[in-house]
């Protein structure tokens, strides 16, 4: 019986697939007939000689820096807003600005990164503070969320102790809950550096600067030198960051539990 039903699904699959190719329409004579695979290879090939020209480096260079201030500026702004928003999100304000906080958390995270930039472009125009304020907005809803589900989970004995022995709200919260949320909150705001220091890189198509504009830029009047140039900025800054966020948690994050 588990046979037939395994067979069953191999068959539904495949003719799924079939009918996928059948109602695109997709026509792979003209896609490898007609010369059509040696233009393919050839386009493929310019982008095996980047431009290494000093000109062109340093204005990689300067790229670079700008979408890594971006993600760094964007997140930091993104952990302070989040942070905000999770205090009441975690019920700590009474369950009516709960359900708000929790309601604006949704609405920012549900927004993509290119939604976001293609309506901070709009607002704050051309140029890096959009793509900031984008990754900003979205970063914030995804942490907040995290950091509220954090708070809920914390143990609530230290900051009981604090508010028994005369200390203000602020202080039993600054000195018994955020020490213990501290290792928890360091990895999510890294974890999340590093997926806008990727998403930085794409937030240039729409206008939002950094690497992403200087590619589209390059992919737009076909300099495929000059755009694999840029790839390789891309790749680097990504590295950099990685192995940068992999030491900061190894320092703070899991030294610090």
């Amino acid at each position: 019986m588990n046979r037939l039903i395994n067979l069953g699904l191999v068959a539904a699959i495949l003719v799924a697939v079939v009918a996928s190719f059948a109602y695109l329409g997709l026509d792979f004579q003209a896609l490898v007939g007609n010369g059509g695979l040696g233009q393919m290879g050839e386009y493929a090939g310019r982008f095996l000689h980047p431009d290494l020209s000093a000109g062109h480096v340093g204005a990689v260079a300067y790229g670079a820096l700008e979408t890594l201030a971006m993600s760094g500026m964007g997140t930091l702004l993104a952990v302070v807003l989040g942070l905000l928003l999770a205090l009441p999100a975690a019920g700590r304000f009474g369950w009516p600005l709960q359900a708000v906080a929790r309601l604006l958390l949704n609405a920012l995270r549900a927004i993509p990164e290119l939604v976001w930039a293609a309506l901070t472009v709009l607002a704050a125009g051309l140029g890096p503070n959009a793509g900031t304020l984008a990754l900003a907005l979205h970063t914030a809803g995804v942490l907040g969320r995290l950091f509220a589900e954090a708070l809920e989970n914390a143990p609530p004995e230290p900051a009981a102790a604090i508010r028994l022995q005369g200390g203000s709200q602020v202080a039993a919260f600054c000195f018994g809950t955020l020490p213990n949320l501290w290792p928890q909150l360091l990895a999510y705001s890294l974890y999340r550096w590093e997926n806008n220091i990727r998403m930085a890189s794409v937030l240039g198509f729409v206008g939002a600067g950094g690497l992403g504009q200087m590619l589209y830029t390059t992919l737009s009047l076909f300099q495929e030198a000059q755009a694999s140039t840029v790839i390789l900025g891309m790749l680097v800054l990504v590295f950099v960051v990685d192995a940068l966020s992999d030491v900061l948690r190894q320092r703070y994050v899991r030294g610090g539990r």
